[in-house]
């Protein structure tokens, strides 16, 4: 299929198209949350089944997606946008505490996001992996925004006087790894451990990062 079917326009039942528009889109999302996250997953799902649990017709699918892989596109997208405005929040709350306390209540916003519905977990680690060339470039780059954001938070303690001088780059890109790999791990059963251990574990390791053996210098 070329595109999407053209949506109709217009009022209806006192909605305006566009606001029929993100409704359907908003359903079929929440279908796909279930139906990508749990059983059957993504590669087990097709667009009637979708259709069919959104409440909406495969035609009206076609209004709004051309694919399915453009709904796992959408809604990777969003379930990383959730967690993002999590840890946007913490970072904002936890500003006056020590270095610390405040990595600590931001990874714990984030876990507690992502981990606290298994769906957006399996989405996030599970099935958007090796779907296509387009799927993995936008996996990567959804990763760099992470990165960057550890990089920023870094710089930050760096210029309070927290934290070692030095790039982060390579250290948020190893860290980013960790935070992936233990988290998938932990939810698939993988580790006898609880999530606040999990969450204690990354603490330390970005603590070490930023504070490296033979921080802080000696005094002059």
């Amino acid at each position: 299929m070329a595109g999407r079917l053209k949506a109709p326009t217009g009022r209806y039942g006192g909605k305006s198209a566009e606001e029929r528009q993100a409704e359907r889109r908003r359903r079929f999302l929440d279908a796909a949350l279930q139906l990508f996250g749990d059983t059957p997953g993504y590669r087990g799902t097709t667009v009637a089944a979708l259709s069919e649990a959104a409440g909406l017709s495969t035609r009206q699918f076609y209004e709004e997606f051309r694919t399915l892989e453009d709904v796992l596109a959408a809604l990777h997208l969003q379930v990383n946008d959730w967690a993002q405005e999590a840890v946007l929040a913490a970072v904002a709350d936890a500003e006056h505490l020590p270095l610390a306390d405040r990595v600590a209540a931001i990874f714990r916003a984030y876990a507690a996001n992502v981990t606290g519905d298994p769906r957006r977990v399996r989405i996030t680690f599970v099935e958007i992996i090796g779907v296509s060339p387009r799927l993995e470039e936008q996996r990567l780059a959804r990763r760099a925004h992470w990165i960057d954001l550890v990089c920023a938070e870094a710089e930050a303690a760096v210029r309070r006087g927290e934290a070692a001088r030095r790039d982060y780059r390579l250290p948020a890109t190893a860290f980013i790894g960790s935070v992936n790999g233990l988290l998938h791990d932990w939810n698939a059963g993988w580790l006898d451990a609880t999530l606040d251990e999990v969450v204690e574990e990354l603490v330390r390791q970005l603590l070490g990062i930023l504070r490296p053996p033979g921080w802080p210098p000696p005094s002059a």
